[in-house]
């Protein structure tokens, strides 16, 4: 099995062992184990009596699992969280951790389709075994929706324009590969190519993967398998996934609440940890481009 540096440099590692405070014989979850450096940090902390139950839904990180009794391996996606921890008779837990970033391992694999800078299939599935891949919600979706899309979960500048050209060149011209694709949408691109394309194909991503369905599905269900004082510790990537991770640790709701028109106060959930995100130090951004978006938010079920 590979070495975890090279799948994937954990990113915050120090500073999430910190914050979830681990009890050697407690019960945690590594939502997103993709190439495994924070559940074998997780791990060092734990006892014999101690339990990790990850979740990944990627091949290549079940191909690269910990081979240790304290360890089970969930190969589904994270938004099945509470079923799967009831199923392992592993509820309830003192602290589940989740890095929301795409692994490095897979934005370095050309036939995955999530990086712009290689050829290769318009995929980006994170779970090979659901059938909606990039290149075929180009095609199935409507203008509106494309043109959302875009808004949305890239805030691609002009998505409208990008869904219009989508629509008229795609009965003509295939976007079956990332070059394909490429070409159709080179005449407008605005700014900074790079980025651009980077926020292009970030919405894609979401929607094919559904996100930020699965997001919300497992905070939800976090609230509900967290021991009172257990900790949940998030890692975000971009604006959007961070404001509903903030959003949900201080009101239990996804969208900032209108203080205003509000008649009743739900209860809360959880107290931050965090005040406010915790972010890469100089030393790991040297070490470590990908940690410079990175934001840790912590809470503590009440």
């Amino acid at each position: 099995m590979e070495e975890a540096s090279a799948y994937h440099l954990p990113v915050l590692l120090q500073e999430v062992i910190t914050n979830l405070q681990i009890q050697p014989d407690g019960v945690y979850v590594d939502a997103t184990f993709g190439g495994g450096g924070h559940s074998r940090a997780i791990l060092e902390k734990l006892n014999e009596h101690g339990r990790l139950i990850v979740f990944d839904q990627d091949e290549d990180a079940y191909n690269n699992r910990i081979d240790d009794p304290r360890v089970t391996f969930v190969q589904h996606n994270f938004r099945h969280l509470q079923r799967f921890l009831r199923l392992h008779k592993s509820v309830p837990v003192d602290g589940i951790l989740a890095d929301l970033g795409v692994s490095s391992w897979q934005f370095d694999t050309p036939e995955r389709g999530f990086s712009t800078r290689f050829d290769g299939d318009l995929d980006m599935r994170m779970d090979k075994r659901t059938t909606l891949t990039a290149a075929s919600l180009l095609q199935s979706s409507t203008e509106k929706e494309l043109h959302l899309m875009f808004q949305n979960y890239g805030e691609v500048t002009n998505a409208r324009t990008l869904a219009k050209t989508i629509v008229q060149e795609r009965k003509a011209r295939p976007m079956r590969t990332i070059n394909e694709f490429k070409s159709v949408i080179q005449p407008i691109v605005k700014g900074n190519p790079q980025k651009y394309l980077a926020q292009v194909f970030q919405a894609l991503r979401i929607v094919v993967n559904d996100e930020f369905g699965a997001l919300k599905d497992m905070l939800t269900q976090s609230a509900e398998v967290l021991k009172p004082g257990g900790k949940l510790a998030i890692i975000t990537f971009h604006s959007l996934e961070d404001r509903l991770v903030k959003n949900f640790m201080k009101t239990g709701q996804f969208e900032a609440q209108d203080e205003t028109f509000s008649y009743e106060t739900p209860p809360k959930l959880f107290k931050l940890v965090t005040k406010k995100p915790v972010t890469a130090s100089p030393e790991e951004l040297k070490r470590n481009t990908r940690s410079r978006s990175a934001k840790l938010r912590v809470a503590e079920k009440l």
